[in-house]
């Protein structure tokens, strides 16, 4: 008798829970509703311009470590950016968004850039989305690959990889870096 009012029991709870649920519910600013549509790949192509140098800089040094200086990579820099991303190399090229973020120098044998940036879109039908990029950029390899981790608007959930190529740098350390993105979202 006793193991029958239990599943008796049992049953009971999970009857109710689901109206019991409703009232968690999140609130009204966020959905609960889950969308089963098939995931997109989408494909980016842009040029990512970097500026440390000059009256208008686009990225700034807000950190080093005692001994960067020293460091022919310059080992413990630390640099915030918002840089344009535009559809040729041509900075004067229509504008697609802008790479706001961090980067680090975290290679004391090689170039090595440590990044956390959001590529945020402000053209076309991207307007108001973003990619996140989270990873380690070898800057003096031909082509490196970094990974995508998330995204907001139409590349929410966003799952991917970023392929970046240096087009142009000088030995200010400016740099003009095109960017191929495959996104799953």
């Amino acid at each position: 008798m006793c193991k029958l009012s239990f599943i008796l029991l049992i049953i009971s709870l999970v009857a109710v829970m689901p109206w019991a649920a409703q009232g968690f519910l999140v609130s009204s600013w966020a959905s609960t509703k889950l969308e089963t549509k098939q995931e997109a790949v989408t494909n980016l192509q842009f040029y990512f311009h970097d500026t440390i140098s000059g009256k208008n800089p686009t990225a700034i040094k807000v950190a080093q470590a005692a001994g960067t200086d020293k460091s022919p990579t310059l080992f413990g820099a630390l640099l915030m950016a918002d840089d344009p991303l535009t559809k040729t190399p041509d900075p004067n090229s229509k504008l697609l968004g802008r790479a706001q973020g961090v980067y680090g120098s975290a290679g004391k044998g090689e170039l090595a850039l440590v990044m956390a940036m959001s590529f945020c879109f402000t053209d076309g039908i991207y307007n108001g989305s973003s990619i996140s990029v989270l990873g380690k950029n070898s800057a003096m390899t031909p082509v490196r690959e970094m990974p995508v981790v998330g995204g907001t608007g139409v590349f929410r959930l966003a799952r991917g990889y970023a392929l970046a190529k240096t087009h142009w740098f000088n030995e200010l350390g400016d740099a003009i870096v095109g960017y191929n993105v495959t996104i799953v979202h």
